[in-house]
């Protein structure tokens, strides 16, 4: 049975599009070459993977001699949010109420984030 595909970055594609994102714009040898050594992948690898998060909508090409050029069309804000939103949908049943009283119920927030956050939510009323 086939994979299904992510709508969201799987680990892999995050890794790969965090290099982009620093660069602005990378061949794919740039990209294995910006790989961590704990990280290293396989040319092949990542032109793969490179193509999977171009089909995605995450990245573009254009060619420059003999190599492709990827840069990001989607920018780490957009991203986060994709992602924000196929686990609300997911989990939270669309709600935003639902995963922040899960974020605040479930997780380790200290005074300061809450004060931020209760600074956002009056600035955003």
């Amino acid at each position: 049975m086939a994979r299904r595909k992510s709508p969201t970055l799987t680990e892999a594609e995050l890794k790969l599009m965090n290099i982009i994102w620093q660069k602005d714009q990378a061949t794919v040898t740039e990209v294995v070459a910006a790989l961590p050594k704990s990280d290293k992948l396989a040319y092949s690898t990542v032109l793969t993977t490179l193509r999977i998060l171009e089909r995605k909508g995450y990245l573009r090409h254009q060619k420059e001699g003999r190599a492709f050029v990827y840069e990001p069309l989607v920018d780490r804000r957009g991203a986060r949010k994709n992602a924000m939103q196929y686990v609300m949908s997911r989990f939270f049943d669309n709600s935003p109420e639902l995963l922040v009283l899960n974020l605040l119920e479930n997780g380790d927030i200290d005074a300061a984030e809450l004060e931020r956050l209760k600074k956002q939510i009056e600035e955003s009323q």
